[in-house]
């Protein structure tokens, strides 16, 4: 190919490269592709009901990162199987940063033990930015005669298979903390699985214990209609300072927590999910968020930590740590 230059009235020609044009054409391309992204809404996949603890984080999170990205972030519903619906709808969808997958310890980590999955929980997705970490709360009707935890841990060794503990069903975070419990304490008792809130039957005290997201224990706790041993975190609750931590409490390295994070489809390029990115640590910084956040009890992931390859880290190393122990305890999806 020859380009052409008009020196003093007389045309030049110069030979150009068709490889150097190419290359040219394909990188003006990109950076458009790059500059235009987004060119239009993104829907963001709850895998929860409308209403709940999660769907809340979601809706806060997409309505403050509509300024950073200039384009609505469009939340849908899509549940059913324990979140893996949804979830899977995001594994099977087109990756160019328009459908974005909001999920955490249940869809992308126990969910890959306990399901029959058509996808990879680690694999065929791109991790974006942690966002919200939700500890639970060891609580006890108010009726329970142990004034700490260590009394409470001593209770029920002196109650063998007497006690219970409320969980939000199988595989529930609530259900792998008491059976994290039972082997870190070397207590036994009931596993009782609900399908709606246990907390009417710990208010009544025909349930003894549970280790429950903050969201759903706090106002009970301030009310005085439970009592409250311990936060299964390494810090205090901003929301609720006066209750210890598990390590404070007796029971040390006893983590246990709801996390949540933003995932995109396998193959999403890097330069959108570098913006995606940008769009969370943003929102995650606006003190409105924060503070709505901190108000049911919820925690924010340190900056160093909203990175995609923190949440690749933190999704391998929860993997490591949940997996050999729902294998262990023999826990399927009935």
């Amino acid at each position: 190919m020859r380009g052409c230059e008009h020196w003093g009235g007389a045309l030049a020609f110069i030979p150009v490269s068709v490889g150097v044009v190419t290359t040219a054409l394909a990188g003006a391309e990109s950076a458009k592709a790059q500059t235009a992204y987004p060119s239009r809404p993104i829907t963001m996949v709850v895998p929860f009901p409308a209403g709940g603890a999660g769907d809340m984080v979601a809706r806060t999170m997409a309505e403050r990162m509509r300024g950073p990205l200039g384009q609505p972030v469009v939340i849908e519903n899509v549940t059913g199987a324990s979140g893996s619906l949804g979830t899977g709808r995001v594994a099977r969808s087109t990756p160019d940063g328009y459908t974005l997958g909001y999920g955490g310890s249940n869809t992308h980590v126990i969910n890959g033990a306990v399901l029959a999955l058509r996808y990879d929980v680690a694999r065929d997705f791109q991790p974006i930015s942690l966002m919200s970490n939700a500890p639970l709360l060891i609580v006890a009707k108010k009726a329970m005669p142990a004034k700490d935890l260590r009394e409470l841990i001593a209770w029920f060794r002196a109650n063998p298979d007497k006690g219970t503990m409320a969980t939000a069903g199988l595989a529930a975070a609530s259900h792998l903390a008491g059976v994290l419990f039972q082997q870190e304490t070397g207590t036994r008792f009931g596993l009782v699985p609900y399908r709606g809130s246990a907390m009417p039957d710990l208010m009544a005290g025909q349930i003894d214990m549970m280790i429950d997201p903050t969201i759903n224990t706090l106002p009970q706790i301030r009310s005085g209609h439970i009592k409250a041993y311990a936060v299964t975190a390494k810090q205090r609750l901003v929301a609720a300072p006066e209750i210890p931590t598990v390590d404070e409490a007796g029971l040390p390295g006893f983590h246990v927590a709801n996390w949540t994070g933003l995932f995109a489809p396998r193959g999403t390029p890097s330069a959108v999910i570098t913006k995606l990115n940008a769009a969370v640590v943003d929102a995650l910084a606006d003190p409105a968020v924060r503070t709505r956040l901190a108000g049911s009890g919820l925690e924010i992931f340190s900056r160093e930590q909203q990175t995609p390859e923190a949440l690749a880290a933190f999704q391998k190393a929860e993997i490591e740590r949940w997996w050999p122990l729902i294998k262990a305890a023999g826990i399927k999806a009935e």
